[in-house]
């Protein structure tokens, strides 16, 4: 700890303005120390010593503290706002600057990705809500800036951008079929902090520069998503928010609106539905005048999936059915993005199936499943793991035990090699599912192999 010489006013003013007691937010630091992996025992006489002593708390309490002061005020708190900006976790270190100005946007990035292999904490934070707020308004109110040429480091040509969409292409391919945490999927990670982030600081032309940024955002986004995959959702937060900006950095509104739908699949997986809903229609509405169908079709089923967790049938199946119609349009679009080839009619009925059966309307979702394409799985071992849990619940849904364990066992044989805290997810909610069985001799059996594999990942 290291004393000051004044009281912390900003964070007492904070802390009053929350309705917060001492005690309660002393609690909530350390749920959240814990979510993160660190033990703390902060009590209320440890908030007066932050704000009467004016006294700094080892990292990571700082960030945790502007955590949960953000979720009691419903917005982004800084470090700063708390008096504590000094302390080793800024929103610059933490990557969730989403700055005006380009140059500085841009410089932001490559400083962040320069050091991410350093920073461990961003990667065991927990989810928060409020982190997206700044970037997803900034993104809306200006959703595209205007070319921009920069004369700095080494030149940057064709075949560095060339280079970059070939990673993402890969790691795209690796993530697929073995899971976020698979060590060729995560080497994302490294080539932006090795190619991505020099080029940022490098020489290249206006039209050069167009090409960077959107590539670097995509390179960006299949990064987050492999940290979604993972549970490490601060961190994916984080390539988020530099995703977007450098999307509006490349002037393309249909690579921002792809970028910003992917948060809102984000947002819907951690659990709050009707934010998903906003960004996906905000993707949608400053895209739609711009973007290629198939990217406005993947905006909507970003809301639809949101919908159907909130169980909101009506709005659901609207959200889909305009996606449908996009996605049937987008064959005739000479601007169809390569990209965006895998969201097909057969994909979305598969996705589909799952925005029911989360509605619990079991006969609609093996509708749906009827219609969805099979995919090797081999090539998309998550995928298929994760939609066969799908199928899975929904015949337990309808009290069909035979069918539901059978699609169990197969979603069990492929997850188990699958390196994916998400898919894990799924198999977690069929063991809950299965529950009223567990008597049942294969069920018990069952029960336990899936126990194993829980255990193991």
């Amino acid at each position: 700890m290291a004393p000051r010489r004044e009281p912390n006013h900003r964070l007492a003013r904070l802390i009053e303005d929350s309705k917060a007691s001492n005690a309660a937010l002393a609690h909530r630091v350390n749920e959240l120390a814990s979510r993160a992996g660190v033990n703390r025992a902060y009590t209320h006489t440890s908030i007066r010593n932050w704000t009467v002593r004016a006294m700094v708390p080892d990292a990571p309490a700082p960030a945790l503290l502007a955590l949960a002061l953000s979720e009691r005020l419903g917005r982004t708190v800084s470090l700063a706002e708390i008096g504590m900006a000094d302390t080793p976790t800024s929103t610059v270190e933490t990557g969730l600057n989403f700055h005006r100005d380009p140059d500085q946007a841009l410089n932001l990035a490559a400083e962040y990705w320069s050091t991410v292999d350093r920073r461990s904490f961003v990667k065991a934070s927990p989810f928060a809500l409020t982190a997206y707020s700044p970037a997803t308004i900034r993104w809306m109110a200006v959703p595209a800036d205007p070319p921009r040429a920069r004369v700095a480091g080494a030149r940057v040509g064709r075949a560095d951008i060339l280079e970059l969409r070939a990673a993402a292409d890969e790691a795209r391919r690796w993530d697929s079929k073995f899971g976020g945490g698979n060590w060729r999927a995560s080497m994302v990670t490294d080539c932006l902090t090795q190619r991505a982030a020099p080029l940022l600081r490098g020489t290249f032309t206006d039209k050069i520069g167009t090409e960077l940024f959107a590539a670097t955002a995509e390179l960006a986004r299949v990064a987050a998503w492999h940290d979604v995959d993972m549970g490490n959702h601060a961190s994916a937060q984080s390539h988020f928010v530099q995703a977007l900006r450098l999307a509006r950095a490349s002037g393309d509104r249909a690579v921002g609106s792809y970028v910003l739908a992917t948060m809102a699949l984000h947002v819907y997986l951690c659990g709050f539905p009707h934010d998903a809903v906003d960004m996906a229609e905000g993707a949608y509405e400053r895209a739609k005048n711009d973007a290629p169908a198939r990217v406005l079709a993947f905006t909507q089923l970003a809301k639809a999936r949101a919908h159907g967790l909130a169980g909101e049938t009506r709005d659901a199946a609207a959200a889909l059915s305009l996606c449908e119609r996009l996605v049937d349009a987008a064959d005739a679009d000479d601007r169809d993005p390569t990209w965006l080839a895998y969201l097909t009619r057969a994909r979305v009925a598969a996705d589909a199936a799952e925005i029911y059966r989360d509605l619990e309307l079991p006969a609609e979702a093996l509708l749906w499943n009827r219609q969805a394409a099979a995919m090797p799985a081999s090539d998309y071992s998550r995928a298929v793991g994760i939609r066969q849990t799908v199928i899975a619940t929904a015949h337990l849904q309808q009290r069909n035990l035979e069918p539901g364990l059978e699609s169990g066992e197969r979603a069990l044989t492929i997850l188990s090699s699958v390196r994916s805290n998400r898919s894990r997810s799924y198999l977690r909610t069929l063991t809950t599912a299965l529950a009223p069985w567990r008597t049942e001799p294969e069920v018990a059996d069952y029960l336990h192999r899936a126990g194993l594999v829980l255990a193991a990942g």
